[in-house]
């Protein structure tokens, strides 16, 4: 949320700088995000001054060019090429000079001494919309003659300088959505210096209903969902251009004016938090407001000229005909001002707050009124709104209040009743403060004090703080004006700051980031929710295991994740469409699921259940750049021995797992490696080219998922020794095996294991090849074989005794033959 300073130097008299007043409304809650300087034009007009045409003649080489002399205050007139049709001789016109920056929208040029066919040209006459005063382009601005030369154009214009104030406010902190809500907030904290400091509440009280010639009929049929509605009508208005001080206010917290009665309602809206909606009163048909619901899928075209179709829980703003207005959240298309709007039925009202929330997730519409309701307006604040916003009307558009005040109120809302005890005050902040002090900054807060009783404060809590019912949110209220930075800290902590359950999680995670980043590869953080639509079709995390979100924020972030590979595939993307597709990307995270039959009617989040992930993601070339010439393609391998240096790192040796093939409809093919008590520890291989290309990724990407509190089991369970480097030498001897395409190598690894469990320490696979000169069906693996004797140096018999063990269990078993 923006706040301009100027405008917040209205409510509160104050002179602080703009660093100062952005370290107190951080320090009581008010986080400020960030600073920006900003003028009423963009630029400032700085480098424009006013001049005036001393001569005009005609260009000699270009028939639609006028060259002139213009006396801007110096030494000498400047001669200046103009492309204008009503330039002339005696006028005073708003010139640019040399160096000057102009703004256009985002872009931007500068002026240069130059020679425009020839003749000479040091500077520009200028147009109103080329120095952002106006949209005209008709020829250069001439202004009244009397207006001295060299006058600074900043100064004729009046440019005001402002700063753009932007607050990160708290879902709970509704209250601060507006410039009185801070100014509220910032008066209650300076009031500790100084109790003269008042806020200062535009008057209302001029306010009179001037005749009865429009009324309308206004009634509620949905009490729970809007708990009080206001409105008045006007007449005789006149649409038309915004006040240069209304545009300028709007300006400054980055909105766009668009006519008189429009800005005002936004400009109270942002004034007081309210919001309100003006209503094209020609467009109720039959003078009637009737706030309802209508029927199940009933159509309604927005402002955004959107058709919408409503639910039977939107709630409404109706003609005796139809909806003008889905209430709270945004207007429709044939309701509003326009140009030919000369009365209007203005609405200030309190909507339910859980109701407008609702209604604006299900149409995806995130407006400043939706915003606001459904944080929770002050229902008590309406009335002052609506007067406000009425005599704004009166006074820059003409008209006259044309109806009494309608107010329907059923049930008011009274302040909220909270007891505080002085003891507990004291208990939570750590520091005891004076109960006079305490009394004071409550009533700063405009928290009235009802009753005293020794140690306890009966308290009214203003109906604005709706984030404020019970004790503890009042002794925070109290702590932030008395400063968190004041209290000192004890010598004694009374309470456990962190808590792990599982130490070793935190150890093991780092040593797994430690290795991957030594490698290349970079971490990421997908969001956890993702779009349901992702696992349409999908056996493997079917969709109706998704957990779906009630109210998203939009349908792109409807659901929470099953598999951390769509995230990832994202962030693939992305980078790809900015040049970097060669990548190895690591992503620690949780993974969501429901399953129906879990359910229980006792317990309803038994049907849900987390589990945590770490993702490997390779795509791309590995290599990139090297000067031997090494840079290739990732491959299957590359992944696999990812995941295989993964778990060795933490102790687990992928020879003492099970792997089989994976049958997966993410992978066109891979691998999964188990538990030997059956529990899927990985899943690695090649992602689907037709899953991969959803998000218009092309080329091959090799995606790992694993378990990872499979593997944090595995870790506990794995014991870590030592013994001496052997004093023998190791051997190694290599077989090309002719094998089945069927069989693999993880087969023939285990076979050579059971043939010689002693001697043999190792197994690799540095080749295969399938092809010309093989027989059909044939591939041929080329396997190294590292065998040692701990005690004692082998002998080539014994070798070779091994070897042929080897060679006759591949063949008896598989069927293998030497090449």
């Amino acid at each position: 949320m923006n706040i301009s300073y100027n405008w917040l130097k209205e409510y509160v008299n104050i002179d602080l700088d703009v660093n100062k007043l952005e370290s107190i409304l951080t320090a009581i809650g008010l986080e400020v995000g960030g600073i920006e300087e900003v003028q009423s034009v963009k630029g400032g007009l700085e480098g424009l001054v006013i001049g005036k045409v001393l001569s005009c003649e005609k260009h000699p080489n270009a028939e639609r060019l006028s060259v002139t002399t213009v006396d801007v205050g110096g030494e000498e007139p400047l001669p200046i090429v103009c492309g204008a049709p009503n330039v002339a001789a005696g006028q005073k016109v708003v010139v640019a000079t040399v160096g000057t920056v102009l703004y256009s929208g985002d872009e931007s040029f500068k002026i240069k001494k130059s020679k425009i066919r020839g003749e000479v040209s040091q500077g520009m006459i200028c147009a109103e919309d080329e120095i952002g005063l106006g949209t005209s382009h008709d020829g250069i601005m001439v202004l009244e003659s009397d207006v001295p030369v060299g006058t600074l154009a900043r100064d004729y214009f009046k440019i005001e300088n402002d700063y753009q104030i932007e607050v990160d406010l708290t879902p709970n902190r509704i209250d601060g959505a507006s410039h009185i809500g801070v100014a509220r907030d910032l008066v209650a904290y300076l009031q500790q210096e100084d109790p003269s400091l008042q806020l200062k509440w535009p008057s209302v009280d001029s306010f009179k209903v001037e005749s009865n010639d429009f009324v309308v009929d206004v009634r509620v049929e949905n009490t729970e969902a809007c708990p009080r509605y206001t409105g008045l009508t006007m007449t005789g208005i006149e649409i038309k251009e915004s006040p240069e001080w209304l545009q300028n206010r709007l300006k400054a917290i980055g909105m766009k004016p668009i006519n008189n009665v429009v800005d005002i309602t936004n400009f109270v809206l942002h004034e007081t938090g309210q919001p309100l909606h003006a209503f094209d009163g020609d467009k109720i048909t039959g003078n009637k407001v009737i706030v309802k619901t209508l029927p199940n899928k009933t159509s309604f075209k927005t402002l955004d000229e959107e058709e919408r179709e409503l639910t039977d829980n939107d709630l409404m703003i109706c003609n005796a005909s139809e909806g003008m207005c889905i209430a709270g959240v945004f207007g429709g298309a044939d309701s509003g001002v326009s140009a030919n709007t000369t009365k209007v039925f203005l609405e200030c009202a309190y909507f339910n707050p859980v109701w407008v929330r609702k209604t604006a997730r299900r149409h995806q519409l995130n407006t400043d009124s939706s915003f606001r309701f459904e944080r929770g307006v002050d229902p008590n604040n309406v009335i002052y709104a609506l007067k406000r916003t009425a005599l704004l009307i009166k006074e820059l558009a003409g008209g006259t209040i044309s109806s009494e005040i309608v107010d329907i109120y059923p049930n008011a809302i009274e302040p909220f009743d909270v007891e505080i005890s002085l003891t507990n005050v004291h208990r939570l902040i750590g520091e005891k403060i004076a109960k006079d002090k305490v009394i004071n900054i409550l009533k700063s807060l405009e928290i009235e004090v009802t009753e005293t009783n020794d140690d306890v404060l009966s308290l009214k809590v203003p109906t604005y703080r709706v984030d404020v019912k019970r004790e503890a949110d009042v002794i925070e209220e109290i702590l932030r004006i008395y400063g968190y930075n004041t209290i000192e800290a004890g010598e004694e902590v009374h309470s456990t700051l962190t808590y792990i359950e599982n130490p070793d999680q935190h150890k093991i995670k780092n040593l797994t980031s430690e290795l991957l980043s030594s490698v290349g590869f970079n971490e990421i953080m997908s969001n956890s929710l993702s779009q349901a639509d992702y696992y349409n079709d999908l056996k493997t995390y079917p969709k109706n295991n998704v957990v779906q979100i009630f109210n998203p924020l939009s349908q792109d972030l409807n659901a929470m994740r099953q598999s951390m590979l769509f995230g990832g595939l994202e962030s693939i993307a992305y980078n790809k469409n900015r040049k970097n597709g060669d990548l190895k990307l690591y992503e620690f995270g949780n993974c969501y699921y429901y399953n129906e039959k879990g359910k229980e009617e006792t317990n309803a989040l038994k049907a849900y259940s987390e589990d945590h992930h770490l993702a490997l993601f390779l795509t791309g070339k590995s290599n990139v750049g090297a000067w031997d010439g090494s840079e290739k393609s990732v491959s299957f391998f590359d992944i696999k021995s990812t995941v295989e240096n993964v778990l060795n790192r933490l102790g687990v040796k992928a020879g003492a797992l099970v792997s089989a093939d994976l049958e997966n409809e993410l992978f066109a093919y891979g691998m999964v490696y188990l538990t030997r008590s059956g529990d899927v520890l990985v899943t690695f291989g090649k992602v689907n080219a037709k899953i991969a290309a959803n998000f218009d990724v092309e080329q091959d990407v090799f995606y790992a998922d694993i378990q990872w509190d499979v593997l944090s089991e595995q870790v506990k369970a794995s014991k870590t020794s030592y013994r001496p480097i052997a004093k023998f030498p190791e051997v190694k001897r290599d077989l090309a095996l002719l094998v089945d395409k069927t069989v693999k190598f993880a087969t023939i690894e285990e076979l050579a294991f059971k043939t010689e469990r002693k001697l043999l320490k190792q197994v690799n696979l540095f080749d295969i090849y399938e092809g010309k000169n093989l027989p059909d069906g044939k591939k041929s693996y080329a396997v190294s074989f590292t065998i040692q004797d701990e005690t004692k140096t082998l002998t080539d018999k014994q070798i070779d005794k091994i070897m042929q063990r080897f060679i006759q269990s591949f063949s008896m078993e598989l069927g293998a033959q030497l090449r």
